[in-house]
């Protein structure tokens, strides 16, 4: 039996409603939209109204970036892919479109773009340094 493809890359939009599930576990309509309310002013963005809410919860539905629980009245929507595994596509996605496949010209860009706190830095280290034993295959 074929193995299902992966989901398509979430859109930005898409990518906040994911942000929020992943943050809050399985969740309504209702606490998705209240919870980007909310958060109006973090750097997440994603949609404001309810129905542009719902709409692409159930438009994500189809592509598979979210399950829907109808048990209840009110469904629950749950992502489908773990956030590590969302985001390690798109980094690959990224690796391959803007650098060539480069992880180093990536982290370079990404270590130049934004202000870099110590932790981030000794986290960064602390991956080298992992990858640097890890036995190669």
């Amino acid at each position: 039996m074929a193995k299902n493809p992966d989901p398509p890359s979430p859109t930005d939009a898409e990518l906040a409603l994911l942000r929020v599930l992943w943050d809050r576990g399985p969740s309504t309509v209702r606490e998705v939209h209240a919870h980007l309310v909310q958060h109006a002013d973090d750097r997440a963005g994603g949609p404001r109204g309810y129905t542009t809410v719902l709409k692409l919860l159930q438009i994500m539905t189809t592509k598979r970036l979210v399950r829907r629980d109808e048990t209840d009245r009110s469904h629950v929507y749950a992502a489908a892919v773990p956030q590590e595994q969302t985001q390690r596509r798109l980094v690959r996605d990224l690796l391959d479109k803007a650098f060539g496949g480069s992880a180093a010209q990536l982290v370079v860009q990404a270590l130049a773009a934004r202000r870099t706190t110590p932790e981030e830095l000794a986290e960064v280290q602390r991956l080298i340094a992992q990858m640097k034993d890890k036995p190669k295959d």
